[in-house]
């Protein structure tokens, strides 16, 4: 059965779903689509993690997993308001005061330099950097830097960020860089010729597939780049999860915007299963020989062929560097 709850604030409605145990293949189902849960029992008492995104779904869940390890938690979030009410119930649920919000615009190349900056000035290191925020088929939109919304938030703002930091990364080693990427960057093509779509008619899904298949391509050319200097590096796909990163869905088509509002969506990830392939790629001992590799469901996967090409992942490299003006990327 199913049944919907209105939260008082326009526009929110809440899915609740329960699987009757006089159905169980259905409920096999269910855990099959759940996938694979991390069972690693690290702490992290006396680390530093850091998470774009993260007042909200998957991100929300990875800093409440990591905060009840006992790290210092840091969540880099856009809209603050929203940030501090979930920094405080992250606070409250796991017992550590030692979760801190920071200000971090990813559309904006300004404010992803001024974060860095002050992260480095203040932070005394950074343990683990997870890049989660994302936007997924939203109209073209373009940022205060004339980048594409979604190569913009998901890659460019992304691939600046992590090599502002790579100085606390390498005096922190062993770190790790998790990108979260999705099954989408299958099909997914790097246009160099017209990544911003300003000579073609844009497609949001186009666009979206690009977007994180770039990120597999980043994770891959940051492992090459930085073997040896102790600094690992990992994407993945979190699932097909119930949070607020579809809003935009319905607007490019109403006919799986009013699918996703049926009682199918007991089939898809909750938030907290959703983080389980992150939490994987951040814990995880043993795996920084995988350095550069793809994961799904809490194990190693071959993304697409295209995820995979290190010519392209190179100059992809070299082109989003000249973009965001980063000269030293080494």
């Amino acid at each position: 059965w199913w049944e919907t709850q209105t939260s008082g604030q326009k526009g929110n409605i809440y899915l609740q779903f329960e699987l009757s145990p006089q159905y169980p293949s259905l409920v096999l189902l269910r855990k099959w689509i759940a996938g694979g849960v991390c069972h690693c029992s690290v702490q992290l008492d006396g680390k530093t993690v850091l998470i774009t995104g993260a007042n909200g779904g998957i991100g929300k869940e990875t800093s409440r997993d990591l905060a009840r390890r006992g790290a210092r938690v840091v969540m880099a979030c856009r809209d603050l308001t929203r940030a501090e009410r979930a920094a405080e119930e992250i606070r409250r649920s796991t017992g550590n005061s030692n979760v801190v919000i920071r200000h971090l615009d990813l559309a904006s190349t300004h404010s992803i330099r001024q974060f860095a900056k002050d992260f480095l000035d203040s932070e005394e290191r950074l343990d683990i950097l997870i890049n989660n925020a994302g936007v997924m088929m939203c109209p073209k939109w373009l940022t205060e830097d004339g980048f594409e919304t979604q190569m913009a938030v998901n890659h460019l703002g992304h691939f600046l960020l992590t090599n502002l930091l790579l100085p606390k990364l390498k005096s922190s080693a062993p770190s790790r860089v998790v990108n979260v990427s999705s099954i989408a960057h299958n099909g997914g093509h790097i246009d160099f010729d017209d990544l911003f779509f300003s000579q073609r008619p844009y497609s949001s899904l186009e666009s979206y597939k690009q977007s994180k298949l770039a990120n597999i391509l980043f994770s891959r050319e940051f492992a090459r780049r930085l073997s040896g200097f102790g600094v690992s590096s990992f994407s993945l796909h979190p699932g097909i999860i119930r949070t607020e990163l579809g809003r935009h869905v319905e607007d490019w088509s109403p006919l799986l915007g009013f699918l996703l509002k049926l009682p199918c969506l007991v089939f898809m990830k909750t938030p907290w299963e959703g983080c389980q392939t992150t939490l994987y790629c951040a814990l995880t001992p043993g795996l920084e020989e995988l350095s550069g590799q793809y994961f799904s469901d809490c194990a190693e996967k071959e993304p697409a062929p295209e995820g995979q090409d290190d010519v392209v992942a190179g100059k992809l490299w070299e082109v989003s560097a000249r973009l965001v003006g980063l000269k030293d990327t080494s």
